[in-house]
């Protein structure tokens, strides 16, 4: 069942790249965009990172893209929407064929299937989410804060690129009769 679940998120992942990558329209380069972070969140709830799979709904699936799709409305691009070629069709089947191979080559490495070793003790006592964000806020803290500050920055250059600029005022004063 679980490879059936792997297989479904990893195949979903794939084309949803290929998608945004490969798409002319930027709303439904959004849309594969978003799909593929979701299915993201998947395979992290399979290797049981809950904490990553909410984090990658949350801030990239959210606020990201929302800030993209923000920003994408308010700058109003008009693009022209065009099909793909026939030569994308031979590249993505090219880097198919080269994905497979690296994927055989890695399943009959002497290091394919193994099992870690790494288990820190506050895993094992209290789960993973409490030990990242006991780690997050207290020794990450301040880099925590930064990214929210370049963040802001973000939201506030997406603001000014957006705003159209006001016309001068050309008009001539009103000649006046002098006295």
């Amino acid at each position: 069942m679980m490879w059936l679940l792997f297989i479904y998120f990893a195949s979903v992942c794939v084309v949803a790249g290929v998608l945004t990558v490969s798409l002319r329209n930027a709303v439904h380069c959004a849309m594969a965009l978003l799909t593929l972070l979701l299915h993201m969140a998947g395979l992290f709830v399979m290797l049981n990172a809950e904490f990553l799979a909410m984090v990658q709904i949350i801030v990239y699936a959210g606020a990201i893209l929302i800030l993209y799709l923000f920003v994408l409305m308010l700058m109003n691009l008009k693009t022209e929407e065009q099909h793909l070629h026939k030569k994308h069709t031979y590249l993505f089947f090219a880097g198919m064929g080269l994905l497979a191979e690296l994927l055989i080559l890695l399943m009959l490495s002497p290091y394919g299937g193994t099992i870690g070793t790494a288990t820190p003790e506050v895993i094992l006592n209290t789960g993973p989410s409490h030990a990242v964000g006991i780690t997050m806020f207290s020794d990450y803290l301040l880099l925590f804060e930064i990214v929210g500050i370049f963040l802001l920055g973000a939201v506030i250059g997406a603001i000014v690129l957006a705003k159209t600029p006001s016309k001068p005022d050309n008009r001539e004063p009103a000649n006046t009769p002098a006295s």
